[in-house]
């Protein structure tokens, strides 16, 4: 067992480090503004190989794994959530789906853009009545001699509004439930393809988050995503990669806030003596290391797992995604209470991390949908270890 870094991910780390440092952080106040990261941001993003980390090389690729996109979630994370979840919906959580199940003319048409950062994609499954329950999805896709017309409501997708191209979830076969649900690629501009206005959120305030309207929008039959009612299983699949970069973003959340606590406690004037002179304090900053710790070990590891097709990989994703949340939320709330009226002003940055952290706990599976994974497989792994 080794539990550090091996060479090639400690300097990829370092490397998404001054990358935030130099080209996130800067503009950081802006996408806030904005509702989203700036549009030379994302270029940015591309020529530094930091989009196409699991991208074939044929397609613009720069070689990594699921540990370096973790890697990369944590640290774009330590500065901004809003632009971390912009950049990792579009490169890993979207544009999985066309490298796994995409034909090569849709990988060819659209992995080179996304890559290079000059195309942005955005996933479309949630709805009003269907978040953690998939199955529960009532948009619908019909045939329709060669194409496909699409209608439903999807609801809280991330870079809706800047999407060039839509993964759009809907149901084919509707009586089959989760074995009716098929996925297609919607360019942006399709006549019946509508957005609603941005969504004014608790946090995440530097990313797109809207509502998507399909109005009888016409796809070719190319336009289907993999198999044809094997949509579900896709998601699924996605899900995990997706699960683990949230999860390391609870770490960068989680990392910022107990660095910026630390260096307060240790200038902060009370009670006669700087506020790590208290032992309350300290030991308050020693268990936010050790929280921080456990979260970052089990998402390392739920990382590596995935890459290398682990048995458990599944297991390890969901023991990260929701200890690491949970983690994350309880050391940033912790944080504010260093920081005290310095970290409860809304210009504070342990204030944005505060607001941008909880979502966490909801998006990509909910607290409760990674316990029911966990709780429901204890038979099969019991005396196997996790």
């Amino acid at each position: 067992m080794n539990w550090e870094l091996d060479p090639e991910h400690r300097e990829f780390q370092a490397t998404c480090r001054a990358f935030v440092d130099r080209h996130v952080r800067p503009v950081t106040d802006e996408a806030e503004r904005l509702g989203h990261p700036p549009e030379a941001l994302w270029k940015e993003f591309g020529a530094a190989g930091l989009l196409g980390l699991l991208t074939p090389d044929a397609y613009g690729g720069t070689g990594g794994d699921p540990l370096a996109v973790a890697l990369l979630s944590e640290e774009l994370a330590r500065a901004s959530g809003g632009i971390a979840v912009s950049a990792l919906v579009s490169a890993y959580m979207a544009a999985p789906h066309i490298i796994r199940y995409g034909t090569d003319e849709q990988r060819a048409r659209y992995l080179p853009g996304l890559a290079s950062g000059d195309a942005i994609a955005s996933i479309a499954v949630t709805e009003p009545g269907a978040g953690s329950d998939v199955a529960a999805i009532a948009s619908s896709a019909v045939r329709d001699g060669g194409e496909y017309r699409l209608n439903g409501r999807k609801m809280f997708i991330t870079n809706a509004g800047l999407a060039d191209v839509l993964i759009v979830a809907a149901k084919t076969s509707p009586a089959a439930r989760h074995q009716g649900i098929s996925t297609f690629l919607v360019d942006a501009g399709t006549p019946g393809l509508s957005l609603g206005n941005p969504l004014p959120k608790m946090g995440w305030h530097g990313s797109d988050t809207r509502e998507v309207i399909l109005d009888d929008v016409a796809v070719p039959t190319s336009a289907l995503l993999g198999e044809l009612n094997r949509g579900f299983y896709q998601i699924m699949e996605a899900f995990q990669l997706e699960r683990v970069s949230l999860a390391a973003m609870g770490l960068g959340h989680a990392a910022e806030c107990l660095q910026l606590a630390t260096e307060h406690a240790g200038i902060r004037e009370a009670f006669g003596g700087r506020l790590t002179a208290l032992q309350t304090v300290r030991h308050r900053l020693a268990a936010m290391e050790v929280e921080l710790e456990a979260a970052r070990l089990l998402t390392y590891r739920a990382a590596a797992r995935l890459g290398a097709g682990h048995p458990q990989a599944a297991r390890s994703v969901a023991m990260a995604k929701y200890h690491a949340a949970l983690a994350a939320s309880h050391i940033v709330d912790e944080a504010v209470q260093v920081l005290g009226g310095s970290g409860y002003v809304e210009d504070s940055p342990v204030a944005r991390h505060y607001r941008d952290v909880r979502i966490l706990r909801i998006g990509g599976g909910a607290d409760e949908i990674q316990l029911e994974i966990l709780g429901r497989d204890l038979g099969a792994v019991r005396g196997a270890g996790a």
